[in-house]
């Protein structure tokens, strides 16, 4: 739950600051990035050194480091994090941001920051249960954070009771409940067709086109995070997805029809990206055909259509997305496309528009749907176009 996710660990004056180095190493373990920010009180009881060697990051202590000349840009790192996580939080660290008092690197990220926080207090018993923590926490929780309850037993002090920093394992089991439960396709299973078939003339040689996979990688990478059960059915390609899921990897369009076949089924969103081959030999050479004559003639028949073949299949819970590459007619063509293959929707690309296409970073769209309706998008990265891709399938899925 927690792959690729950015996080800012905060780590504030306490004798828990010893357990910030454990929980650095479950978070990089589960995935995260992490990027920690050390009060001046932290670094009493824990060095950079040790989090920074955990955390694999620089760690941040102060907004300016005179024997470098480097500048920490609290509002970037504010801005960089998906999470900001302060463990341990003091009672003094949960007034200022209570107050929004501003003086340190640490509180200058907190009212920086656009993402959730998540404060692990950890402080003696008699300090905890004070009415000014009381109140400052009670602040916190208007504000939109949220508090990881500490944990009772012996505290630094000889005293026992409530105020012990969660446990690093509890405050990772917090974290992944936190992101499964915002996940919007959790539970959900996809299937995405990614590059291209190649379709053997003989041992050597082959039919196929430019199809680098990117894009379809793209979308099978946006729906993981969203928390998807993905299975990718890719062609020849030499891209790989940082994520789980069930990769099946195939050669001929015959290859990707029964894999196809054998895995809608159990597919609830369908998204065919990949560029399969309209023909194939009729027969394959069993040896490598010999230069023999000026000129060479290759009998070819029709592939099957796995889009329309899976349309035909497709029941009412199921939602089927297709792509549509064109370079005349293109709006027509991705029109009859949509409504002859009965799909929920459809993505138009067209070659006449630059930076669109095979082998790009980028790509630009048209995406139509059952009602007519025409959304069309500006250039952009095929990450950003896959985010795109994913929020239309998300409206049919919230309908």
């Amino acid at each position: 739950m927690l792959k690729n996710k950015k996080i800012i660990l905060g780590v504030c004056g306490s004798i828990a600051a010893y357990k910030s180095a454990i929980l650095v190493r479950l978070l990089v373990k589960a995935g995260a990035n992490v990027k920690v920010i050390l009060t001046a009180g932290a670094a009493n009881f824990i060095t950079p050194l040790t989090l920074a060697t955990l955390s694999k990051n620089p760690v941040y202590t102060q907004y300016f480091e005179e024997e470098t000349g480097v500048w920490s840009n609290h509002v970037e790192l504010g801005l960089w994090a998906d999470f900001m996580v302060i463990a341990p939080a003091s009672a003094n660290t949960l007034a200022k941001m209570a107050s929004g008092l501003c003086d340190n690197l640490l509180t200058a990220v907190y009212l920086s920051a656009k993402c959730p926080v998540y404060v692990a207090p950890a402080m003696d018993l008699d300090m905890w249960k004070h009415e000014s923590t009381a109140g400052n926490v009670q602040k916190l929780l208007t504000y939109g954070n949220q508090v990881i309850q500490p944990g009772s037993g012996e505290l630094a002090s000889g005293l026992f009771g409530e105020g012990r920093m969660a446990e690093p394992e509890d405050i990772l089991a917090f974290l992944t409940d936190k992101v499964r439960s915002s996940l919007p396709l959790l539970g959900k299973k996809i299937m995405v067709t990614a590059g291209p078939t190649y379709e053997a003339i003989d041992p050597v040689r082959f039919i196929g086109n430019h199809s680098s996979g990117k894009m379809g990688f793209a979308i099978a990478n946006r729906f993981a995070s969203l928390g998807a059960d993905v299975t990718l059915i890719t062609g020849p390609t030499t891209e790989k997805s940082n994520y789980e899921l069930k990769r099946i990897d195939v050669v001929s369009a015959a290859d990707m029809l029964s894999a196809c076949k054998a895995e809608f089924g159990k597919a609830d969103i369908t998204v065919m990206s990949a560029a399969v081959a309209d023909y194939t030999p009729v027969t394959r050479a069993e040896q490598k055909i010999k230069k023999t004559s000026n000129e060479f003639n290759l009998e070819l028949k029709k592939t099957t259509d796995i889009l329309a073949t899976l349309g035909q299949l497709k029941t009412d819970r199921q939602i089927l997305v297709g792509f549509a590459l064109e370079t005349q007619n293109e709006e027509t063509y991705a029109k009859e496309k949509l409504i002859k293959k009965n799909l929920d929707l459809i993505v138009l690309n067209s070659l006449n528009d630059k930076g669109a296409g095979f082998k790009m970073d980028t790509n630009k769209i048209t995406i139509f749907n059952k009602a007519a309706e025409k959304i069309v998008f500006e250039m952009k990265s095929k990450t950003e176009v896959a985010k795109d891709i994913c929020n239309e399938i998300l409206k049919l899925v919230n309908v």
